[in-house]
């Protein structure tokens, strides 16, 4: 047998081994591809799965050039969705920020879905509903209170509330800045009838027209304030949210769809969200990093978006618990509070809120209420502020506001009856609710029956039955209240001498005045 030659066995074998060797080359080669396309199957699938339980990749919330929204831009890292965010790193889902200070735009994205959740404060919340109707829109949480954030700014010679009668007040129609001037003027027994409204499209807009001599006062945002008063000689800032603490809330909205199908998600949002807040409110490099986050979020200097966040109060879990009516114990204003106040309000002025639902329809407690990972001092609700003792100087003290409330005492008496409380509740106690931060000065005032001296006596314990109603049944600071007996020496102008019925019934009153601690 010749050396080399193959036998036919060897042949076979040979073939075999090369058929094998080129099935395996070609099933390697082809591994990849198919790997790939498994993986692409099976996130295909996860990501149907997540759909189905109500989660999405990234979460859109609108906000405006304000300092309020800190505590979630803060936990995220940013304004836009990224990998570094806490909202990723503790909860699988990106946020992202999206700023539109233009109201119709930020309410046309609501509408089409390019945000999910947009803002909106309770005060001018009710005469928008109505457009809102076919969304079914639903407050999920407050995000903060107005601490100085807004203010009404006035020019020489205007040094309280009174003083503005008659005079042109330039404001932003059904906004926040609205709600604030309908509260101040309603404190000293005015509305905005009393006043030349001057409308204009926004809060910096009347900051402009303060500015350019056209009006008389302007209510603008923050730092706009400091800007008109260094711009306009002799100008003051007439009040601000600093003491006009319970007004202003912002507050986020979501479609009640996008509600029920991602209430898991929402709730992680709201968490996140809070446990942010709560850093910011505890520790001033917080807010100093919060404040570079804003800069560039909002393309405005460092030290302006430090001070916006100053001029809010974040609002934490235990505050949202107070606002949704979670509190048992709480006696300060609600969002409901707020929400049917301002009903009634913008519906007297003219502007129609017919379409405004009960709060129960248009706000929903579950993402607050279901959540029970919030525990410590940190998410507490803000407290109320700690009066120092009354001093002379407080009873003389020039008053921002003054309110007359008629409260009929029987002959020699000052105990008050059900009447007069149900009277104090009505016509005051919601101001001095709203004022948290504000002195209250009761003046007790008689006619000129009986002798002086008895006369100043019960008046000022009438003054001090007032007080002490509003201590026991509001649970307001005792320290907060000015007493001061007048007697028959504050007559009203007209009815100096008492000379009828009439008079005398006016001049038997209680005067709340709002005095500036």
């Amino acid at each position: 047998m010749a050396k080399g030659r193959l036998t036919p066995f060897s042949k076979i074998l040979i073939v075999l081994l090369l058929v094998g060797g080129a099935y395996y080359l070609l099933t390697q080669l082809r591994k990849p591809a198919v790997q790939d396309k498994i993986e692409e199957v099976t996130a295909l699938d996860k990501k149907e799965a997540t759909a189905k339980e109500g989660y999405k990749d990234v979460i859109n919330v609108g906000v405006v050039t304000w300092g309020g929204y800190a505590g979630g831009q803060y936990f995220n890292e940013g304004f836009k969705a990224n990998t570094e965010s806490r909202f990723y790193k503790d909860y699988g889902f990106k946020v992202n920020f999206e700023v539109i200070d233009d109201f119709d735009a930020s309410r046309d994205a609501f509408k089409n879905g390019s945000i999910d959740l947009m803002w909106a404060t309770i005060d001018a919340f009710p005469p928008e509903v109505a457009g809102l109707a076919q969304y079914q829109p639903q407050v999920v949480f407050q995000a903060d209170w107005s601490r100085g954030g807004d203010a009404i700014v006035a020019r020489r010679g205007i040094n309280k509330v009174s003083d503005l009668r008659g005079k042109k007040v330039a404001v932003a129609p059904m906004t926040p800045s609205h709600s604030f001037l309908i509260w101040l003027l309603e404190a000293s027994d005015m509305t905005p009838k009393d006043v030349q409204i001057v409308e204009v499209p926004s809060a910096i807009d009347a900051a402009d027209a303060f500015k350019s001599n056209t009006v008389d006062a302007a209510v603008v945002w923050s730092p706009d304030d400091a800007d008109c008063v260094s711009k306009v000689a002799g100008s003051r800032v007439l009040e601000s949210t600093k003491n006009a603490t319970h007004i202003i809330a912002d507050v986020f909205i979501a479609k009640k769809e996008f509600v029920e199908t991602h209430k898991a998600q929402l709730q992680n949002l709201y968490e996140g969200w809070m446990i942010g807040a709560s850093e910011l409110n505890s520790n001033d490099a917080n807010k100093r990093k919060a404040a570079k986050i804003l800069a560039e979020g909002l393309s405005q200097p460092e030290d302006f978006c430090y001070d916006a966040i100053n001029n809010v109060r974040l609002a934490t879990h235990g505050d949202n618990k107070d606002f949704f009516g979670l509190n048992p114990s709480y006696s300060g204003v609600t969002g409901e509070d707020l929400y049917n106040k301002m009903k009634v309000k913008y519906n007297a002025l003219g502007y129609s809120t017919a379409g405004a639902k009960s709060w129960r329809l248009v706000s929903t407690k579950d993402l607050v209420s279901k959540t029970t990972a919030l525990a410590g001092n940190a998410h507490e609700a803000e407290q109320q502020k700690q009066f120092t003792a009354v001093n002379e100087a407080l009873t003389k003290k020039e008053s921002l506001s003054s309110k007359k409330v008629s409260i009929s005492f029987r002959t020699g008496e000052f105990q008050l009856d059900e009447n007069s409380k149900q009277l104090i509740d009505i016509q005051f106690t919601p101001i001095a609710k709203a004022f948290a931060n504000a002195r209250i000065r009761i003046e007790g005032n008689t006619d000129n029956v009986g002798s002086r001296g008895p006369n100043v006596i019960l008046s000022k314990k009438r003054a001090q039955s007032v007080a002490n109603y509003l201590i026991q049944q509001h649970h307001m600071p005792t320290n907060r209240f000015i007493i001061l007996g007048n007697g028959p020496d504050k007559p009203v102008p007209g009815c100096e001498r008492n000379q009828n019925a009439a008079c005398k019934s006016k001049n038997r009153r209680t005067d709340f005045e709002l005095v500036v601690d």
